[in-house]
Formats: C-alpha cells, structure tokens, sequence
C-alpha cells in the first residue's frame, strides 16, 4: 500500500454549519440506494450535534429549502436529478452552499461519453467506446469493439440498465435494455482484470486521493445487487496489488477529478488489463454512496477517517460556484 499521511478529523463547530438539508431519496432510478446513503449521512450529521433534517425533492419542492431558510445543503441523492447538475444549479440560485462537485463538473461527470471524450483529449487513458442510437448501430459497435462488450446508459449510475455482451445476438436485447433509461447508449471495450476504485477528497491543489479498493464479485459481476446488498463480494483495503500500482492509480485518479474540475469528494472506478497491468478509467461519481456497503467511507476509514468525522467533513467544505449575494424569499421588502 502507499504511503498515506493520516486524514486527521476536522474540528468544526456544528452550531457554525447552520440548518442542514440532507437532500436524500428524489425522482432517479436510483431513489432506493440514495434513501439508505442519506438516511446514513443524516444520523451522523445529528450525532455530531448538526442541525440536519431530512429533505425528499420527490415529496416537496425544493424551493421550500429557501423559505425554510436551510443554509447548506449535503447531497445524498444519487443519478439523475441529484448529481448531473441540476439541483447544483438550483441551489446556486438560491444561495444554499452544497456539498460535491459544482455545475458543470457534475454535469459532465454525470455524462460518461462527455467524460470519457474529455479524458481522451488530455491523453488520460479510458477503455474504446462507440456512442450508438440503435441495434444496428450497437452490433456494428460489437464488430468493432470485439467480445465481451460493455452496453450500458450514458447518463445512469450504480450499473443500472448494463448488460456485458458476449455475443452479436446479445446486441439487440442489451441496447433495449440500456435504452429504457437513457436515449444515449455507450458501448464499451471491456477491460479484463482486477477492478478497483479510488476516491478523492478535497479540491485543487489540495486534493487527495485515498487508498485504493480491490474488488472482487462473486463470478467477476459487480452488478446492483452485489454492490448494495450482498454480503459476498469482497472489498479489499489495503489492496494487495503489485509494488507501486496503488500510487500510479491514485495519482491517475487524481488527474481525472481535476481534469473534470471536480471538487469536494469523488469516486474513480479503474480497471486494470490484466496482461498490461495499465489501468484505464472508467467513470467518476460526483455524489459517491454512502451506505453500509459504500465504498468510500470504507477507504476514508482506512485512511483514519471514521464514518461521523467523514459526513462532517464534507458538510464543512460544502460551497457554492458563484457566492455572490442572494436576496431570499421574504428578505429585502
């Protein structure tokens, strides 16, 4: 494992973060994972002695966070809606800093063929793709891509909607699928190896990247229900790989989220070829989980960053784009 100066709590006074909305549960496929990651997030935030309520923008509007008169706001909604940019843009008009990455770094993280267009250009490496609009457009993909092949949503998390093709007859089913979710549908080479992911805290310059998580699903599938429900896959931290491939993969990590202009926490997921042992990015999650099976407060323990001391960290880095001053509902008659 790399060298890792110990992540040291932050000592901030609860009473100085203000009401805290923890934006949990919203509209995205992912509603179910994003109720258990805030409901998580929130029981924290109060056992530190936050003032921190649960907020559901699928059962209130959210405009009620101004009259309410939150003054910030962690995110723990997950996929569309929650970390694509959109309640980014909402809460920057109502002067309500959040928690993560800002509008347009969410936006395009939130977009994995943006993304990967973007990690092409700055000559960052990530797996060969075709965008593709129907069947014939995703067997052609196949042809070109060779066996297996990665079908999945362009714009949807938590592998929703994936499908791992061995065969061209498999194309047809494999884009329906991912298509239900998402009219953009990425097709992806597949990268045999070991899989991990890398998260990252903080901004800039100051930006850091935690140790590296080796996982290992039964039968090699990391699908939905083996990231947040069973108790069979593997999580490896430290992760045992070979001498010096933990630090090229954090700093690769690294370059991805400021490449991205990501800012207060992230996730990288990595795969590495195993007969080249070179990692290739896969994408990056602006709003990570935080369940009992999430991966980031696990490497944040690693890094002697326990769960409760994580949650108030990130709450105490919440910002906004463009902190000008904003008039409330009620203020400035």
């Amino acid at each position: 494992m790399t060298a890792l100066t110990p992540l040291v709590p932050m000592t901030v006074d609860p009473r100085a973060l203000g009401k805290v909305a923890v934006l949990m549960g919203g509209h995205s496929a992912e509603r179910e994972v994003s109720l258990m990651s805030g409901s998580g997030v929130l029981a924290a935030l109060r056992r530190a002695g936050v003032d921190a309520h649960a907020f559901d923008p699928a059962e209130r509007p959210l405009w009620d966070l101004a009259c309410e008169r939150f003054d910030r706001a962690f995110i723990a909604l997950h996929g569309r809606f929650g970390e694509d940019g959109t309640v980014q843009g909402a809460l920057e008009l109502m002067g309500i800093p959040y928690t993560g990455s800002g509008v347009l770094a969410s936006s395009v993280a939130m977009d994995k063929v943006m993304t990967k267009r973007i990690w092409r250009a700055e000559g960052l490496p990530t797996p060969d793709w075709r965008q593709v609009d129907s069947v014939a457009e995703t067997q052609a993909a196949f042809d070109a891509l060779g066996a297996p092949m990665i079908v999945k949503p362009a714009r949807e998390g938590s592998t929703i909607g994936l499908t791992k093709v061995t065969s061209r007859e498999q194309c047809a089913a494999a884009y329906r699928l991912a298509a239900q979710h998402d009219p953009e549908v990425l097709c992806e080479q597949f990268i045999a190896g070991d899989e991990v992911t890398c998260p990252v805290l903080g901004s800039g310059a100051a930006a850091q990247a935690l140790p590296v998580i080796r996982i290992v699903a039964p039968g090699g599938n990391y699908d939905y229900q083996n990231k947040y429900f069973s108790d069979e896959t593997r999580y490896l931290v430290p992760c045992d790989l070979p001498a010096g491939e933990e630090g090229a993969i954090q700093a690769l990590v690294l370059a991805a989220y400021r490449t991205l202009g990501c800012r207060g926490w992230a996730r990288a997921d990595v795969m590495i070829d195993a007969a080249t042992r070179r990692p290739y990015l896969l994408e990056i999650n602006t709003a990570p989980g935080m369940t009992g099976h999430s991966l980031v407060p696990m490497s944040a323990r690693a890094a002697g960053l326990d769960y409760d001391a994580l949650c108030l960290r990130l709450l105490a880095d919440a910002a906004l784009d463009n902190p000008l001053p904003v008039v409330r509902r009620g203020e400035g008659r």
